[in-house]
């Protein structure tokens, strides 16, 4: 379990274990099913022992519950991970993630965090063009270049549909 992701959903308020992962579930659907308890429970020991989150008994009318918050250095580790651009390797869950942990706790505009991550992209893609023309013809690096444009460009599309849901979602507000 990325740490980051627990540390964005609690961005919004304190919770329960139980309650993070009914947050993740929401947010992923039937994707959330992979995630095990139990990766939630150790992320949340290692963010405690990191200093990112404290931990408090959750009170009446359950003493024995735990409600993790994030620390100010939480809070600094969640707004440098909204401005993180990932690729090659992004994962589109976390990314999904990102958007919505950023939209529900106010921290930032996923519109401008597709834009962010659209930008570089582009650059890369770009780069990438450049390399593939200077390749001769049906050489191996030009097919692999090829497929990272191709990677990209597929990347960017979904980019795309997740900038007019988002616009449709503050339109729609």
């Amino acid at each position: 379990m990325q740490q980051e992701v627990v540390l964005a959903m609690l961005a919004k308020e304190p919770a329960l274990g139980y309650q993070l992962r009914a947050r993740l579930d929401q947010a992923l659907g039937p994707l959330g099913e992979a995630i095990n308890d139990g990766q939630i429970y150790v992320t949340l020991g290692r963010l405690e022992k990191a200093g990112l989150i404290t931990r408090r008994e959750a009170g009446a009318p359950s003493p024995d519950r735990k409600v993790y918050e994030l620390t100010s250095a939480g809070q600094e580790r969640v707004a440098e991970w909204l401005i993180e651009v990932s690729w090659p390797k992004p994962d589109l869950a976390e990314f999904h993630l990102k958007l919505i942990a950023a939209a529900q706790a106010g921290l930032a505009d996923p519109i401008d965090i597709v834009n962010m991550q659209r930008r570089e992209l582009l650059r890369r893609l770009r780069e990438i063009e450049r390399a593939a023309m200077a390749e001769p013809n049906h050489s191996d690096a030009g097919l692999l270049l090829e497929g990272i444009a191709l990677r990209l460009q597929g990347d960017l599309r979904w980019l795309e549909a997740c900038e007019r849901i988002w616009t449709d979602r503050r339109s729609n507000k």
